[in-house]
């Protein structure tokens, strides 16, 4: 599902306007941004918690050359599911 598709889904199950759907879309969009950029953990409870981690330097190989490599410490965005995507995602059975 791609962000036209799911904004049609949401206005139609929420009946809004499309529009208005894609203007609280981009505006999470930002608040996720700026909350990640400051620090901040943003959890909407049973769905999910996306929160800055940091992951520390180390060293890597060049899968092409096999090569040692310096890899720098980076901060990294986490996203977990929350109880309900889990639920949903245990529910679907395996083939």
């Amino acid at each position: 599902m791609n962000k036209s598709e799911l904004v049609s889904a949401i206005a139609k199950r929420a009946d809004v306007p499309s529009a208005t759907v894609d203007q609280v879309l981009n505006g999470l969009q930002e608040e996720l941004v700026e909350a990640i950029t400051r620090g901040d953990k943003v959890a909407l409870p049973g769905l999910l918690t996306v929160e800055r981690s940091q992951r520390s330097a180390r060293t890597g190989r060049n899968p092409q050359t096999g090569e040692s490599i310096e890899i720098a410490a980076a901060h990294t965005a986490k996203v977990t599911a929350g109880s309900n995507l889990k639920k949903a995602a245990a529910a679907v059975p395996v083939k």
